[in-house]
């Protein structure tokens, strides 16, 4: 008999292959086909708006990973309960795993863009599974899969067992016990509490346990797995993508972004500088794998309440005036103080430019706009056509878009939340009505229209540090797009609020680093900063949390001086 331990190597190696398998499957249909990915879509649509911003919070720009791997853990789990019911009865092994390929088909095919072709990944994955875990339970039990193993295979064997539990000849009894001396044995009594003989029925036919091959087999689905899985990502396209970037050459823009003004950047260690660097730039969104979208592909359909539907390819958006903006992007999900905001210098069409070729109806009120994985936000019409700069930026900080950050195409709207704006990887704009249409977001709590609020934080010195006495620098950025900073103030142990010396902002679209020098003293300290907009509009000190808005409150640290 197969022992519990090696069903469950059988069925954790089966469960990796097939995953391999699929993976490689998906990576020649579509990276979103592979079921992992699909389920982990599923998941991130079906969580509650609280947990999300717990996840958030927790795990920062790790939170997909974090996915990810706990949906990789329970299929470890759940693929080891299965190979250790395998081997007491193959079908049973079967019958698992196709569960959970149900479970991964549905998640595949209820995706906004699935097609038949999608479901080719989870079915190859599981057909190569269920083989896999055939074949190593075959070799583990010495070539033979009994269709049931028998109840005799878990009695013990009596070569191994016990002395107690073997029959041996009753002895004769001495001379005066009263029977007589030429009377046969009798039969031992064997009770329903009496230990019987381990005995092995004919027609078993059962193998011995044969852990080498097992190992052996073993270890070459491991190597399966992960050469599929490799190739898989490979297939996937980003290799090609990364090709198909470099050789985009950026167009000069027909409106160039003003200079710098001197005193820009601080250049104070530790504070955030003005330009937030791609490889630091935050990214939160909604995709599990990162689309990857061949910008000979792309196209963005302008269409609903519009005189003359528009469609634009990639090489038409490039020989359009392209416009070059500094600003700054926030996430709504940013609590007081956190990380989920980044300044930078973006290079696209103006979106009023090509909505006004389309033709806006005057009922319209809502932009409705969807990624290249399905993801959509709800932007409203009136802020994208005041005359800010609202783009279509096909460029970041002097390149082309990262794909983590939407290449080929991703909206950038001033003082919005990214959430109602900042659609990376878009590819279809629907001109619609707040009162007819949902975005992804509004029907999980959160509001339809998210204007920035204006709010401050302190870089330096960071929660929880330790500094000498004597004069040292507080520092950090303050932001209120798309109306602008005009004053920071700070305070120590609640005492007065005092001004902050000020940088230089080329305008009213990005943060503004700020900074004050503090003579500190021995002691525990509590540090706060407010920020007062350019309508004399002061941040408020109510404490709010994220949902449904947007944040609230006062940033404040704690430091020690001693």
């Amino acid at each position: 008999m197969v022992p519990a331990w090696a069903g469950a190597l059988a069925g954790l190696v089966s469960g990796g292959v097939a995953l391999g398998i699929a993976q490689l499957a998906a990576g020649l249909v579509g990276p979103q086909t592979f079921p992992v990915v699909a389920v982990g879509d599923a998941a991130v649509d079906l969580t509650p708006a609280p947990l999300k911003d717990f996840a958030i919070r927790t795990f920062g720009e790790n939170d997909k990973a974090v996915l990810i791997g706990g949906v990789l853990v329970v299929l470890a789990a759940v693929a080891a309960l299965i190979g250790a019911l395998a081997r007491r009865r193959l079908t049973y092994g079967f019958a698992g795993l196709a569960a959970f390929g149900v479970i991964g088909l549905l998640a595949v095919l209820t995706r906004p863009d699935a097609g038949p072709l999608d479901a080719v990944p989870t079915v190859i994955g599981v057909a190569v599974g269920c083989w896999a875990l055939s074949w190593l339970i075959r070799r583990a039990s010495g070539g033979r899969i009994p269709a049931r193993v028998p109840d005799s295979a878990f009695a013990p064997d009596p070569a191994f067992a016990p002395a107690a539990t073997v029959a041996a000849p009753a002895a004769r009894p001495a001379a005066g016990d009263g029977r007589p001396e030429d009377e046969p044995d009798a039969e031992p009594d064997i009770g329903p509490d009496a230990e019987r003989p381990a005995v092995m029925r004919a027609g078993d036919e059962l193998r011995a346990f044969d852990r080498r091959r097992l190992i052996t087999g073993a270890a070459g689905g491991v190597v399966v797995a992960g050469a599929a899985a490799l190739l898989g990502r490979q297939f996937g396209g980003r290799q090609a993508l990364d090709a198909a970037r470099v050789g985009v050459a950026l167009p000069k823009p027909a409106t160039p972004a003003k200079p710098l003004p001197a005193g820009t950047d601080l250049r104070i260690r530790g504070l955030s500088p003005f330009v937030t660097p791609n490889s630091d730039f935050y990214r939160v969104d909604t995709a599990l794998v990162v689309p990857q979208v061949d910008p000979n592909d792309w196209s963005l359909r302008i269409h609903g309440l519009v005189d003359r539907p528009v469609e634009l390819t990639y090489a038409d958006l490039l020989k359009m005036p392209l416009t070059e903006a500094d600003v700054t992007l926030t996430c709504v999900s940013n609590e007081v103080g956190g990380p989920y905001v980044g300044n930078a210098r973006w290079l696209g069409v103006r979106m009023a430019d090509v909505l006004r070729q389309a033709g806006l109806r005057s009922d319209a009120d809502m932009l409705l706009s969807t990624s290249a994985d399905g993801f959509t936000c709800g932007t409203p019409v009136d802020v994208v056509m005041d005359g800010r700069d609202a783009l279509f930026a096909v460029a970041m900080n002097g390149e082309v878009l990262p794909v983590d950050h939407g290449f080929p195409v991703r909206q950038v709207v001033p003082g919005l939340y990214g959430y109602v704006s900042a659609t990376k990887w878009v590819v279809d704009i629907k001109v619609t009505r707040f009162d007819a249409d949902e975005a992804y977001w509004t029907p999980r709590g959160w509001s339809e229209k998210g204007p920035i609020k204006t709010q401050s934080r302190i870089d330096l010195p960071a929660y929880g540090d330790s500094m000498k006495p004597g004069r040292t620098t507080i520092a950090g950025v303050a932001w209120a797009q798309h109306t602008g900073v005009d004053a920071v103030e700070v305070r120590v142990d609640r005492g007065e609020w005092r001004q902050a010396k000020l940088a230089a902002v080329p305008g009213p679209d990005t943060w503004r680093q700020w900074s004050i020098d503090w003579d500190a003293t021995a002691g525990e300290h509590t540090l706060e900063v407010r920020a007062t907009d350019a309508h004399g509009r002061t941040q408020t000190d109510r404490l709010a949390p994220p949902a449904p808005d947007g944040a609230t409150g006062w940033h404040a640290v704690t430091v020690r001086v001693g």
